[in-house]
């Protein structure tokens, strides 16, 4: 048997669902003599009889019926298979996975990913809590599809696209006697109890920079490794926090204040993809709405 025509097979449909061959006809665009020679043709594939004719009309034999059924899955599945890619062009499905750092994710990613599902109800996200150089890691081999990292770092295989930069605050108790400051450094803080994010990191590394330049020693009397927890122990009067202050804006409260330290120590934050590889679309979606959602940031 000869491999059945689409088009030969689309005909037979429309004349089982129009009724005649002179509607399938103008459904199909074609003329009644052209639908009519198509299914002739089509028997003539198959081996067997589709119609039988009564007083001019065609009607559908029991075995055409059975054909008719099958027909109507397959043009089913295929219109599945269209509304999917037309759902993945206007990114209305599929599956993103975003990595960030604990304190990225509990801070202003969390704001990002609601305006995003607002847009686009029906996609998917997995979020990775990870530390930076894991967090690039998995962006590198693909086993994220993109991340928020933060400058400086030189990696030829990682597409960064800056996304906001901003300040390093200090968190203190409203009640504070320094809250009254209008900016903290490192000489209003000396002997004052701290609460800095674990060594090693950049920002860590810059505070403790200036408090040497200032020929002062800092009194740290908490370390810890994400920024909620810092600003935490910070309302609870254990010390001051000195903290990056896009994602201590997440945790003010009644009991929290932010002050600017001094001198400044900028944070620049990035929009990381593989870049072995294009971007997909949904990242691409992604990267487009945080673009938004930090220039109504800085509006505001």
């Amino acid at each position: 048997m000869k491999h059945l025509n689409l088009r030969a097979l689309k005909s037979f449909h429309e004349i089982i669902q129009a009724g005649s061959a002179t509607a399938a006809a103008e459904r199909l665009g074609l003329s009644q003599p052209g639908v009519s020679r198509i299914i002739a043709k089509l028997e003539h594939d198959v081996g067997f009889k589709l119609f039988y004719r009564e007083k001019g009309r065609l009607v559908p034999t029991a075995e055409g019926l059975l054909v008719f059924e099958e027909v109507s899955l397959a043009f089913s599945n295929i219109e599945r298979i269209n509304s999917l890619v037309r759902d993945i062009k206007n990114h209305d499905t599929g599956q993103l996975k975003i990595v960030a750092s604990p304190s990225f994710s509990e801070g202003p990613l969390s704001d990002v990913v609601v305006n995003f599902l607002k847009a686009y109800p029906k996609v998917r996200l997995n979020i990775d809590s990870r530390n930076t150089e894991t967090a690039k890691l998995l962006v590198v081999t693909r086993a994220a599809d993109c991340g928020f990292a933060k400058l400086p770092f030189d990696r030829p295989d990682i597409s960064a696209e800056k996304i906001v930069s901003c300040d390093t605050i200090c968190a203190l108790p409203r009640k504070h006697p320094l809250a009254s400051q209008p900016f903290l450094t490192p000489i209003l803080l000396k002997e004052e109890p701290l609460i800095l994010l674990g060594r090693g990191r950049w920002s860590r590394t810059q505070v403790e920079d200036a408090f040497k330049k200032a020929k002062v020693y800092p009194t740290v009397k908490i370390e810890t490794h994400t920024v909620g927890a810092a600003c935490a122990f910070a309302a609870k009067g254990l010390g001051i926090a000195i903290v990056n202050e896009l994602m201590a804006r997440s945790f003010l409260g009644k009991d929290l204040v932010l002050r600017p330290f001094r001198p400044a120590i900028l944070h620049e934050f990035v929009f990381i993809t593989s870049a072995l590889t294009p971007k997909s679309r949904l990242a691409q979606a992604f990267l487009d709405e945080t673009k938004r959602y930090f220039a109504q940031q800085v509006r505001q």
